[in-house]
């Protein structure tokens, strides 16, 4: 087995506003904390410095017109109409280098695609990507490139069948949108409702169009889903349809912010929940290309990657977390002394807990009824 780690301090050179919940710094930890655990020295780990992805790359996914917008707003100010294409105050601040950071977040996902696609590994994982919002001609949800849709393209283009799987607590609206008539990717997207949380989008009922149709999965959770209620969901669905499509290279996008204390989400998962995920993953995965995420509780960030890229690595790790983690995280405020810290206490909303276990199950059914035909084929 072998596997690769993408990362580069540079990421620390660009920075979305002291007021804006996406820190980089989030990167900084997570790698200071594999670290510190050892997870880099395994002799089967390749560390590799990512680089920029060229602009002919972004091409794969996004329109001319939108990538000169970017180019202008690389120097840090708005030009012209850069509103229409979601650039501005708010979610999609303007900031120098905007178009380098982006660049340099694609790169690193095109490195991880080739290190598996050329054979050169099983598993990699870049966890400054996963931006999988943004769309063909605009930037959205703190998203200014889809690098997860460029990296799979760059797989489509080469005639792999791609599974792509998000755990993030926001939809992957820009993924599923790229490839919503196509059934060369099936995306599975387990997220917060959009009843609830931004982007509105993802429900049981979009499910693809034309050749596409069935190959857009998604599994909407109600506010308040806890560990039980999202690892049945999982297990009621994702094994089975990945058994179906076989896959050459199953994609994941691994976002954190469904735990329980992100301030932007409402998803109750712990990180027990999280690390149960990752290793059901693995057990699907021949070659695997993982990608970071939201997330925007910096400690859950740096803890539940580490333990994701332990998993990749089949490495058991220690609850106490390393001295030397200890005192960089004090500096940004995480004071955290467990890796994962205590397991979490049961609900004792049964009301609440049925009516979403009825509500999952209902969607489960949903999708058994009409996407699992469709993909079985």
């Amino acid at each position: 087995m072998r596997t690769a780690f993408i990362y580069t301090d540079a990421y620390l050179d660009y920075d979305y506003g002291p007021m804006h919940p996406l820190r980089v710094v989030r990167l900084k930890l997570t790698f200071e904390l594999i670290k510190a655990y050892g997870l880099l020295d395994l002799p089967s780990v390749q560390l590799i410095p990512a680089i920029r992805a060229e602009e002919e790359d972004l091409a794969l996914f996004h329109g001319k017109e939108y990538i000169e917008i970017l180019k202008q707003a690389n120097r840090g100010h708005l030009q012209g109409n850069a509103y229409a294409y979601g650039l501005g105050p708010g979610d999609n601040p303007v900031f120098p280098g905007l178009l380098d950071w982006s660049l340099l977040i694609t790169g690193a996902t095109l490195q991880a695609v080739d290190f598996v696609a050329d054979g050169e590994g099983e598993t990699s994982f870049s966890i400054a990507g996963g931006l999988h919002h943004a769309m063909r001609s605009k930037a959205s949800g703190f998203c200014y490139t889809n690098d997860p849709v460029i990296g799979i393209s760059r797989l489509l283009s080469r005639g792999m069948r791609v599974a792509y799987i998000d755990l993030d607590a926001h939809h992957g609206d820009g993924v599923q949108t790229a490839f919503y008539e196509t059934d060369q990717v099936l995306t599975i997207s387990l997220h917060e409702s959009g009843y609830s949380l931004f982007p509105g989008t993802g429900f049981e009922y979009e499910i693809g169009e034309g050749r596409g149709e069935g190959f857009s999965v998604n599994l909407p959770f109600p506010a308040f889903t806890d560990d039980e209620t999202y690892l049945w969901a999982f297990d009621e669905v994702i094994p089975e349809l990945i058994e179906y499509f076989c896959p050459d290279i199953l994609v994941t996008q691994l976002g954190v912010d469904t735990f329980e204390d992100d301030p932007l989400t409402h998803l109750h998962l712990s990180i027990f929940g999280f690390e149960k995920v990752i290793r059901r993953i693995k057990d699907l995965a021949r070659r695997w290309v993982a990608l970071g995420g939201g997330g925007y509780e910096i400690s859950n960030v740096a803890r539940a990657w580490t333990l994701a890229w332990a998993v990749m690595n089949r490495a058991e790790l220690e609850e106490e977390l390393p001295s030397s983690y200890i005192e960089l995280a004090s500096k940004y405020g995480v004071h955290e002394q467990g890796l994962r810290g205590h397991p979490p206490t049961p609900d004792n909303n049964g009301r609440n807990n049925r009516e979403i276990r009825m509500e999952m199950e209902r969607i489960v059914q949903y999708l058994r009824g009409t996407v699992f035909p469709k993909v079985r084929k």
